[in-house]
């Protein structure tokens, strides 16, 4: 297992998503093995490739690894976007763990009850708008620099900007009253290699549609 990080997951953004961003922030090319049928995910579980029996999985470093922040937190790590001391790491952590909590809401946003989907909304642009994004606004006008933490470039801006854009795909004008994070996205959008994995062709994800539900429901459940 040696050579690029492989990936396995479905062929679609999910909880692999975030794992895709940093490899290709790091400037680290990957290969991506996707699980199309339950038999394709029965299968690594069987042969023990996944510890807990779920994925996202992505072999590294000679590691089958699994979890979704312990994947990030090794590939930050490894690719010096971690900050400069365990002071920044807590504030990265700090950060990226409400990137994720909101994430959470946005990616089952398309799984709710067809009653309960405007109610869902209401809530995902109240969170953004009243308790997550004023905090990155103010981060960012506090600390003064073009990253979140220190002035060096971290997962923790790598995971706003992922965030930021899904957020913008649900609602547009979601950045109308944030100057600072819509400067942020511009800023961190043309670091060259977040600027290549946003290119059409690269392996970033579109967002997930109605349809593939189904298709993931046979493969999940």
């Amino acid at each position: 297992m040696s050579g690029k990080p492989k990936l396995h997951y479905f062929n679609g953004r999910g909880r692999m998503e975030s794992i895709r961003w940093l490899l290709a922030a790091a400037g680290v090319e990957f290969e991506e093995c996707f699980l199309e049928t339950k038999d394709d995910l029965m299968k690594l579980q069987k042969d023990g490739s996944l510890l807990f029996q779920q994925v996202p999985m992505v072999e590294i470093d000679g590691m089958k690894m699994v979890q979704t922040r312990a994947i990030l937190n090794y590939i930050a790590a490894k690719y010096n976007l971690y900050g400069k001391d365990l002071k920044e790491r807590a504030l990265i952590d700090m950060y990226v763990e409400a990137v994720t909590d909101l994430n959470e809401l946005l990616m089952t946003h398309l799984i709710q009850p067809a009653d309960k989907k405007e109610q869902h909304f209401a809530t995902i642009v109240d969170k953004v708008t009243n308790r997550y994004f004023p905090v990155y606004e103010k981060v960012l006008k506090d600390h003064g620099q073009d990253f979140l933490v220190g002035n060096q470039f971290s997962r923790a801006d790598v995971q706003l900007l992922e965030t930021l854009l899904m957020t913008e795909e649900c609602k547009p004008d979601i950045l109308a009253k944030f100057p600072l994070l819509k400067s942020f996205k511009a800023r961190i959008s043309n670091i060259p290699t977040i600027k290549k994995f946003l290119q059409p062709g690269s392996q970033r994800k579109p967002p997930l549609q109605e349809k593939d539900v189904p298709k993931l429901m046979k493969i999940f459940h």
